[in-house]
């Protein structure tokens, strides 16, 4: 039960990793990012460019190495809390910066969603930890 409930759990936040990731790789060309940083400022529109992708990439192999360590087999354990742990703090860092300088606040709904994902992620990742950390406590329990 506890070994499905962590894959079900790391599978469902890793997949939405996944697609902000890939999602991300549009989003200057969607929201026309680069028509707000001056013409002049080529330097600054590269970096964005390099800061962009080099996030999104990391959105899409940590989500995929979660989805790869919860489901590898013999189980590793440590490795699994490592990356979690990671992912966890990632997503922590992001919803406390949403809660703080939201994005979306032109528009509430946006704003709000956001809001919410990065909540049900956060919490999917966490709950994940806290099962494979307390495994040990729960089988000796019995």
């Amino acid at each position: 039960m506890k070994n499905s409930t962590i894959k079900i759990l790391t599978t469902f936040a890793s997949i939405i990793s996944i697609c902000f990731g890939v999602w991300h790789f549009f989003v200057p060309g969607i929201w026309n990012w680069y028509s707000y940083i001056d013409k002049s400022a080529t330097e600054l529109v590269i970096a964005v460019q390099a800061i962009n992708v080099f996030f999104s990439l990391l959105l899409v192999l940590l989500g995929t190495a979660n989805i790869l360590f919860v489901f590898r087999k013999p189980f590793d354990r440590f490795s699994t809390i490592v990356i979690l742990s990671i992912s966890t703090i990632l997503w922590a860092t992001r919803l406390v910066l949403q809660i703080l300088y939201p994005q979306g606040s032109q528009n509430s709904i946006i704003q709000y969603s956001m809001l919410f994902i990065f909540i049900l992620v956060l919490g999917c990742f966490v709950f994940s930890l806290f099962l494979i950390l307390n495994q040990n406590r729960l089988l000796n329990k019995r």
